[in-house]
């Protein structure tokens, strides 16, 4: 049998948790309060007090920094940090939320949630210290002949295998950004005919949009998009458009000029080990472009690069280097 206090705890978590699958914004707000008093609580008893500079103290009666000690190291009022650790419905700015992120010593993917927690948009890019594990890169390898890259959210290649690099030159050289690549060459050196797919950069361009949204504010990510707005008239009209997509798996007709024409298919997965990361491997279509992409593979370097060369020689008059 349920008490009276009991079914009415339970009648009020059914009402939030019904209010939270339906999108109700204040009681999603309120989860998340929640849940944020939960986690800082658990980051503040993790750290030891002599591990940033406090004395340990004998009479601690419980693990870890008290709130008081958090407020000080984090230069806020233990009146406004004991609100916040209570799950309270206060504001609160990046610049403290930093602050605190510090003094808990979180890493970039507790930063990060923490503000998503504080219901703060701006979320913080995650910092590793080795972006690329080693096995990600062997990974990669081991799908050789299939062309696979690893990505930013900003299109960086991050990673790739030779294959990929074979198939795709232009990206390989100075900046690997994808989205500089494509949208600031000329369209007698991009991989992506313009005959083929019209909507292929639309769609490039709607995914970075749903991308910067889980990014707002973030410089790096201001200044990349206002780079591109300034110098593809372009890439400005479709991200005047603001459309947003997902990089689904569809053919795709790439040109490599020492091949020609190859007609692949486009598989994409998210790695969640890599902040915003994500895969690209392509597959053959059918055995015509099996037989270019091995004839491709088993070139030089050299034969290779000669078509490019010629082509930047003949078309734009200087010198591949």
């Amino acid at each position: 049998m349920v008490s009276g206090a009991g079914c009415g705890d339970l009648i009020e978590s059914s009402v939030t948790e019904a209010s939270v699958r339906n999108g109700d914004s204040r009681s999603v707000r309120k989860v998340r309060r929640v849940e944020l008093s939960t986690f800082l609580k658990s980051r503040r008893a993790r750290i030891r007090p002599e591990a940033v500079g406090l004395p340990a103290g004998a009479r601690r009666r419980t693990p870890g920094l008290r709130r008081e000690e958090v407020a000080q190291l984090a230069g806020v009022g233990i009146t406004w940090y004991t609100w916040l650790e209570q799950g309270r419905d206060i504001n609160c700015s990046v610049q403290v939320l930093d602050a605190i992120a510090r003094a808990l010593c979180l890493d970039g993917a507790e930063h990060a949630h923490l503000y998503r927690l504080a219901d703060v948009p701006t979320a913080p890019t995650p910092i590793t210290e080795e972006l690329v594990p080693e096995e990600v890169q062997i990974i990669l390898d081991h799908m050789h002949p299939l062309p696979a890259a690893l990505f930013s959210a900003k299109y960086d290649v991050l990673a790739c295998n030779t294959a990929y690099a074979t198939m795709y030159p232009t990206f390989m050289s100075g900046s690997r950004n994808v989205l500089r690549k494509v949208f600031l060459a000329d369209e007698c050196c991009t991989p992506y005919p313009p005959h083929s797919e019209p909507d292929h950069l639309a769609r490039m361009v709607g995914y970075l949009r749903a991308a910067y949204a889980r990014n707002l504010g973030d410089p790096e990510w201001v200044e990349f998009i206002d780079d591109m707005v300034s110098a593809s008239p372009h890439f400005a009209e479709l991200w005047a458009r603001n459309d947003v997509a997902l990089p689904l798996g569809r053919t795709r007709i790439i040109r490599n000029l020492a091949i020609g024409e190859l007609e692949m298919y486009m598989t994409s997965m998210s790695l969640p080990s890599i902040a915003g990361a994500w895969m690209q491997v392509w597959t053959p279509s059918g055995a015509a472009a099996w037989d270019k992409l091995h004839a491709l593979l088993a070139m030089t370097p050299e034969d290779r690069r000669r078509p490019w060369a010629d082509h930047v020689e003949r078309v734009h008059n200087r010198v591949l280097i």
